[in-house]
């Protein structure tokens, strides 16, 4: 017996074992497939059902969530779904509803996790493509606030439990208590890291960090994007720039997958700090997990952003 742990430990220092916690779903043991349009949503579901499902995410990380290619790959494997968990509110209007037409998969079921949802950015009076891309919905970036965490993971329990045997509703309960206990222990000291921060004013490249500086406490002053998606135009770079210098924001964020010649250019040119922030699971090497996000989101802050 002896030589037996002494093999099974060293199995686990290899890597040739994975803590529960961590440890991969057995496809052959998943009651459910879930295919999830982004990785954060992938990740709160696979913390939340554990190996009672085989999760897959469409979109990657260091994409564009916007902006993802129908690819028939990604057909074949919507198709094997039995769920197809989303963001909603038309963040993937543009390329989930041709997977869902090509699966042909007429027993395929579509949820989004943002029912209880607050939020931001609700557009009032005229919607119209000439404004740019408008979200009629709002701002469906809503899991860059890690509060919201809690709800997306008791709404992705729900959703599971009413499409489980009741003989696996306590393992999912357990899952989502887990899940949400890790998640209040984490959140108290990502707001003490950023509490001096708190009032700090920020351009954005993108209506994407609204819900984060909501949490965060930080105030947009601006957008490099003329109109959501549009790319900006050369005066109102300009202005910007003026902008800028004449209320000394000292900083400009944007997504680690938007091109940063035009961002990076205006920092030079303003002498803000430029930071590229990972906006998804797995949109940095070492972000495997929601929590991970928020690690590294808070890291590349504190450690890039001057104190006011």
């Amino acid at each position: 017996m002896r030589g037996l742990s002494i093999l099974i430990l060293l199995l686990c220092s290899a890597g040739g074992l994975q803590s529960p916690a961590h440890a991969s779903p057995d496809p052959a043991l998943a009651e459910l497939r879930v295919m999830a349009t982004i990785p954060d949503l992938a990740a709160i579901v696979r913390a939340v059902g554990g190996d009672l499902v085989e999760v897959e995410s469409i979109a990657r990380g260091y994409q564009d969530p916007h902006y993802v290619e129908a690819k028939p790959s990604y057909i074949v494997e919507v198709s094997r779904a039995d769920l197809v968990v989303m963001v909603g509110m038309e963040l993937e209007i543009g390329w989930l509803p041709l997977l869902l037409q090509g699966s042909r998969n007429p027993d395929l079921e579509t949820v989004a996790l943002n029912d209880g949802i607050e939020v931001l950015q609700r557009p009032e009076g005229e919607v119209s493509r000439r404004f740019g891309d408008i979200h009629p919905e709002g701002n469906p970036h809503y899991w860059l606030d890690p509060r919201n965490g809690r709800i997306m993971a008791r709404n992705a329990a729900a959703i599971l439990k009413d499409r489980l045997a009741a003989e696996h509703h306590a393992a999912v309960d357990t899952n989502l208590q887990r899940f949400l206990a890790e998640l209040d222990r984490r959140i108290p000291d990502w707001e003490e890291r950023l509490a001096p921060w708190r009032g700090l004013r920020y351009v954005a490249y993108h209506q994407q960090f609204e819900y984060l500086s909501e949490w965060a406490g930080f105030i947009t002053g601006g957008y490099v994007e003329e109109k959501p998606g549009v790319p900006p135009s050369p005066r109102h770079v300009a202005e910007l720039e003026r902008m800028m210098e004449r209320e000394g924001i000292p900083l400009l964020l944007s997504s680690n997958f938007i091109d940063p010649k035009i961002p990076g250019r205006i920092a030079d040119r303003t002498g803000a700090a430029y930071v590229r922030l990972p906006a998804s699971v797995e949109g940095e090497e070492g972000i495997e997990g929601y929590f991970d996000l928020f690690d590294h989101i808070v890291e590349a802050i504190t450690s890039q952003v001057p104190r006011p």
